[in-house]
């Protein structure tokens, strides 16, 4: 049964009339006609009773009209939601971030993004940068905010700086040095290292480990945790100090203390990063709301 047949169909039902029919599907009454017979041939059953005087539906049509409606609805549900999502007004959204980096925009960022394209499933997965590209792999992520990625990475993505972070010393609030304003690497050269997990994110462990050596201080590393709240824990703990990007102050501190380093110019970049080739019209227009409100993000991020 074609779409155009049972339009034709449910025209002479309601209308009960050929040439009514033809007139508000906008053709002419034998084309109506052809519809019905070939619709009738191929059910092999009657759907009207008609003379020269009147149109009767049938038993069989009276069946027929019930379903032909909900396929008509469906078939324009159906075209209108394809249009909505060719537009990125439907679909889901999967978005990864990096917890403490993304905390301060992330909930106005999806809020503003949600009112505009309201149908739009969203899904929020916090993912250390390696889960993230794990995720990218697997096909389980549409956009994430992230490090720097890994080179093997980078000609596979398109990426967007939205802020950069600088590098601080976070060190146990029982500690010698607390109450200084700012504090130089060296300061701390005789005290244990507590370094987030390079398997977690190389990129970030890589940058720290490029501060010593231009310190010319090999750190003693005695803890590589895969969470910055277990990091936090064991500074707190007197387990070693540590240097982490500043965002991670919006994590659970009680016990630690952030201290600058000693000029420490921002280097650490959060990004915006997606494949390449995804061509999802849901995707560009998130990555456009973004783009929008990257001046308020930096500005968020500097008041902190």
């Amino acid at each position: 049964m074609e779409i155009k047949t049972l339009k034709s169909f449910v025209a002479v039902a309601t209308c009960k009339n050929f040439s009514a029919a033809a007139r508000e599907l906008n053709t002419v009454q034998p084309a109506i006609s052809r519809h019905i017979t070939d619709l009738e041939d191929e059910l092999g059953v009657r759907l009207f009773w008609r003379n020269t005087r009147e149109v009767k539906i049938t038993p069989a049509g009276e069946s027929l009209l019930h379903d032909a409606k909900d396929i008509l609805a469906n078939e324009v549900a159906a075209r209108q939601k394809a249009q909505r999502a060719a537009l990125g007004k439907t679909g889901r959204l999967r978005i990864g971030y990096l917890g403490p980096a993304c905390f301060t925009f992330i909930p106005n960022l999806v809020q503003t993004y949600a009112s505009r394209y309201p149908e739009v499933e969203i899904e929020l997965r916090e993912m250390t940068v390696r889960q993230q590209l794990e995720a990218f792999d697997a096909g389980l992520l549409d956009v994430g905010f992230s490090r720097k990625l890994p080179k093997s990475y980078e000609k596979g993505f398109s990426v967007e700086d939205i802020y950069v972070d600088t590098l601080t010393t976070v060190i146990p609030s029982t500690h010698s040095l607390a109450n200084l304003k700012s504090i130089r690497l060296g300061q701390l050269e005789s005290d244990p290292f507590i370094l987030y997990s390079r398997h977690e994110a190389a990129g970030l462990f890589d940058q720290i480990i490029h501060v010593f050596q231009k310190e010319k201080i090999v750190p003693t590393i005695t803890s590589q945790p895969e969470n910055m709240q277990v990091l936090l824990t064991e500074v707190a703990a007197g387990l070693g100090v540590s240097v982490v990007p500043a965002c991670i102050e919006k994590l659970y501190t009680k016990g630690c203390v952030f201290i600058p380093l000693h000029g420490q110019k921002a280097s650490i970049a959060t990004q915006l990063h997606y494949p390449s080739d995804s061509s999802l019209p849901i995707v560009e227009e998130f990555v456009k709301i973004t783009l929008e409100n990257r001046l308020k993000i930096r500005k968020a991020m500097e008041k902190r």
